[in-house]
């Protein structure tokens, strides 16, 4: 594609690197055979293509963000199909989180719509205010049919029980129960902390039976991606650089073989860490912490995991995009699964997305339902006794349209190799 940026333009390093991506593209259009919401609403400006042209048009002008783009990039998932199909090797991510920081600074957006994105930065983000918030949701569920769309679509996927607040979220050294094989810091995450502590007790548990030590690190939190993809980026990097700094530190007390994180969506935004910061005083600790970021099936393939329970379950497994697409990790959890004894069964068009895509459930919850009911018919099609899954946002959509129990891959790899049995499979 061809570029009509200044040189003066091309001195900022966000418009530099749009434009990088902007030159691969060919506008080959193989990119809408695989996009979501071109499937649901058939609109050319609701592909990847079409939303290229227009922050191509936005930023090459220098203008101002418009209502008509605002609508289409705001549509996006950002689920990154379209990286896995382009055959061009287009960088769509770093293009539309760009874009989405530029509509941030310059788009005023309605007063509902940007009361909505101020609460939801200030709320999920942090395990404390999220967990106290959605205790009120309980209590606010039975008017949510007189609430704004977003705050009903918020309401609707609220969780009717809370776990309590995990003590193993909190800083400190899990030893390896035998000799050390690796040095390893969890990160919990943030949300996570609120709507699900099982999974990090059962990775906390698995990776300690297997040799590692595990280290939840003190400053450590919200790895950033929920702001970062509302473009504000401010608030995101803050989030991030005390990860970064969190992190080096335990670099520097002992060490670290892998940073392990098992919500698929904070791993893609780890992962690119080192872009985030490539200008910044923390460039070269960035790039040391996205190296050492690991999904939890990456760093489990690496050990002998030594099964003890003989499983009769099927399982379908929902690849997360953005273990699947922003990771590129296809194989791995399938594959661990498998060797574990689960009969491990794929979907119909396992590339697509559930709909859950952060705070898009809220912000987007038409699109989002469509999505949302289209993966949980084709899960339920292949007749499995429990979903399983990389990622909590994923886990939460899919767990509000179906019965089927859904669980974390990790719940289930913890169990079969010695740790109980996942409370959701109970009854089977």
């Amino acid at each position: 594609m061809q570029t009509k940026f200044t040189e003066t333009q091309l001195k900022d390093p966000a418009i530099k690197r749009s434009n990088e991506v902007l030159r691969t593209c060919v506008h080959c259009g193989f990119c809408t055979a695989t996009c979501p919401t071109y499937q649901v609403l058939g609109d050319e400006l609701d592909s990847p293509r079409g939303r290229i042209y227009l922050i191509k048009d936005m930023l090459e002008n220098n203008r101002p963000a418009d209502e008509k783009t605002v609508k289409h990039i705001d549509r996006c998932l950002s689920c990154l199909a379209c990286m896995s199909t382009c055959p061009s090797g287009v960088h769509y991510m770093h293009l539309v989180d760009h874009a989405r920081e530029y509509i941030e600074n310059t788009y005023k957006r309605p007063f509902m719509d940007r009361t909505m994105r101020w609460m939801l930065a200030r709320i999920l983000p942090y395990p404390g205010r999220f967990r106290l918030a959605l205790r009120g949701a309980k209590l606010a569920k039975p008017f949510k049919g007189v609430m704004p769309k977003p705050v009903k679509a918020m309401l609707e996927l609220a969780p009717a029980k809370l776990p309590p607040p995990s003590l193993n979220d909190r800083p400190q050294v899990f030893p390896a129960t035998g000799p050390r094989i690796k040095r390893v810091a969890l990160m919990t995450g943030c949300a996570q902390k609120a709507l699900n502590t099982d999974i990090n007790d059962a990775t906390i548990r698995i990776l300690q039976r297997h040799g590692c030590e595990v280290v939840v690190a003190q400053g450590a939190g919200c790895c950033g991606a929920l702001t970062h993809h509302m473009g504000k980026s401010t608030e995101s990097h803050a989030a991030a650089a005390k990860n970064i700094r969190a992190w080096m530190r335990e670099i520097g007390n002992g060490g670290l073989d892998a940073i392990v994180i098992n919500t698929s969506g904070c791993g893609t935004t780890v992962k690119d860490y080192g872009h985030m910061f490539r200008n910044d005083a923390l460039a070269e600790d960035a790039a040391t912490v996205s190296a050492l970021a690991k999904d939890i099936t990456e760093v489990l393939s690496d050990l002998d995991l030594q099964v003890t329970e003989a499983p009769d379950l099927r399982v379908a497994y929902h690849a997360a995009c953005s273990l699947q697409h922003g990771q590129q990790i296809k194989f791995a959890p399938k594959t661990l699964l498998k060797n574990a004894g689960f009969t491990v069964l794929e979907p119909k068009d396992p590339h697509l997305c559930c709909g859950s895509a952060g705070t898009y459930n809220i912000m987007q919850p038409e699109i989002s339902g469509q999505l949302k009911d289209r993966k949980v018919k084709t899960l339920e099609a292949v007749q499995p006794q429990v979903i399983a899954a990389g990622n909590i946002g994923c886990m939460m959509q899919i767990g509000s349209g179906t019965r089927v129990p859904v669980v974390h891959t990790v719940e289930l790899l913890d169990w079969v190799t010695g740790g109980p049995k996942p409370e959701k499979l109970q009854s089977l």
